[in-house]
């Protein structure tokens, strides 16, 4: 739906008659307000993000040869051993 300026005139009309002269500039004001706050609390948050994001865990891979029975840290799997003893990749 398109507003056209009658559509426009007619709506500032209405709240002229809902709230009255003297109430428009003190409803204008606290909009004014609630969003200088809004905006500023968007803008903090913002800010703050990035240093409550924890850098993504690196995990050590063992060294070639080097054998172990189960995984030393979160994520990792134990590489399954061969009949004949060597590791199948």
């Amino acid at each position: 739906m398109k507003f056209s300026p009658t559509h426009i005139v007619v709506l500032l009309v209405l709240v002229l008659l809902i709230f009255g002269a003297g109430k428009l500039p003190e409803i204008a004001g606290s909009i004014g307000k609630s969003m200088k706050v809004f905006k500023k609390e968007i803008k903090e948050l913002r800010e703050d993000e990035p240093a409550q994001t924890p850098p993504p865990a690196q995990i050590q891979q063992p060294q070639q040869g080097t054998y172990y029975t189960q995984p030393t840290q979160e994520g990792q799997v134990a590489p399954q051993q061969g009949g004949d003893g060597s590791a199948q990749q």
